[in-house]
């Protein structure tokens, strides 16, 4: 009893994600990340441009009712 007919091959399945469409998430969970430490947790260490950031990372802490005082 042998079968004559052979099985086609699969074709592999392609993935549920682009390796593009990942870098990009990552890319912007990175850019956000560093967004609310600037403005949550910051309070003007990095700022080496004087108090304008760290007036304006102030004022968004209080707009996102994040405590800072």
């Amino acid at each position: 009893m042998s079968s004559s007919s052979s099985t086609p091959a699969r074709t592999l399945a392609h993935p549920a994600i682009s390796a593009r469409l990942l870098w990009l998430a990552l890319a912007v969970v990175a850019v956000l990340s560093l967004l609310t430490y600037l403005v949550a947790f910051d309070q003007g260490a990095v700022s080496q441009s004087g108090m304008y950031l760290h007036e304006l990372m102030h004022d968004g802490r209080h707009l996102l009712g994040v405590p800072c005082h």
